[in-house]
């Protein structure tokens, strides 16, 4: 939010500024995205073990957070604008999956190992396949199962 103080004879509004995955509800909506940064988080755990170099050690845990943190956003966007209340009647465990793998995502973005990794990839295969039983998905997705 943006706000300011008033000058004299000078009437200022307060702008609420709306954030969306692109900042324009495009309609483009992939379960892929948060799979392709979950991949990444556990290619980096698997890394990190394999490495005995300190610094790169360092740069592994710091990419392999930004890259769990993504997943989350990306799952949360996923959810929050994609989902409507007709899916979560016709799939009444959607909720509980995404609360499922958004936390799964916290717990990779502080572990390192691989298994948490495993573990968030499951979750959001999950997430996908639902995704993908929509009919809506076939207008908003973008890489649809082979």
């Amino acid at each position: 939010m943006v706000s300011a103080v008033p000058r004299e004879g000078v009437l200022l509004r307060q702008v609420t500024i709306a954030h969306a995955h692109c900042d324009l509800y495009c309609g483009v909506y992939d379960p892929a995205q948060a799979k392709i940064e979950a991949l990444s988080v556990l290619r980096i755990a698997e890394k990190y073990h394999a490495s005995d170099d300190e610094v790169f050690k360092a740069r592994a845990l710091a990419l392999k957070e930004e890259r769990a943190e993504e997943v989350k956003h990306h799952l949360m966007v996923l959810w929050a604008d994609f989902f409507t209340t007709d899916h979560r009647v016709e799939f009444p465990n959607l909720d509980d999956l995404f609360w499922q793998a958004i936390h799964q995502a916290g717990d990779a973005k502080k572990s390192v190992d691989p298994e948490e990794g495993r573990k968030l990839i499951g979750l959001i295969d999950e997430i996908s396949d639902i995704f993908w039983q929509t009919e809506k998905s076939k207008d908003m997705g973008v890489y649809p199962p082979a």
